[in-house]
């Protein structure tokens, strides 16, 4: 009798001791599952803390993003209007001069012209 009382005991372990390894093999899993993305996208730019990266989402469609990745900050634009309609007044003209500067002349006539 003593003989197998002895085995009972071995026997009787911690029944959640398994579950913890596949845990741990799950969250290893899953952090190589994410590195691969990244590195198949090639955008390991974003874990780069030292860099800089912009990202346009659906570009052209209304629920376009943009997403801007300055260092550690990251800022989201959602669009939300168009841009480049409506009615509108010309206010003036702009010129580009072969030196890089650019003039704009106002449509009233006696304002002198600015230099952007």
């Amino acid at each position: 009798m003593r003989g197998r009382t002895g085995v009972l005991d071995e026997i009787d372990g911690d029944p959640m001791e398994g579950v913890a390894n596949l845990f741990d093999v799950a969250m290893v899993f899953a952090v190589a599952l994410l590195l691969a993305l990244v590195l198949s996208y090639n955008i390991s730019e974003l874990l780069d803390p030292t860099s800089s990266v912009t990202v346009v989402k659906n570009p052209g469609e209304p629920d376009m993003q943009i997403i801007i990745k300055n260092m550690s900050s990251i800022q989201i634009l959602n669009m939300t209007e168009q841009l480049g309609g409506g009615q509108g007044t010309r206010i003036g003209t702009a010129y580009r001069l072969r030196s890089g500067q650019v003039i704009y002349v106002p449509e009233n006539e006696t304002s002198t012209p600015m230099r952007i």
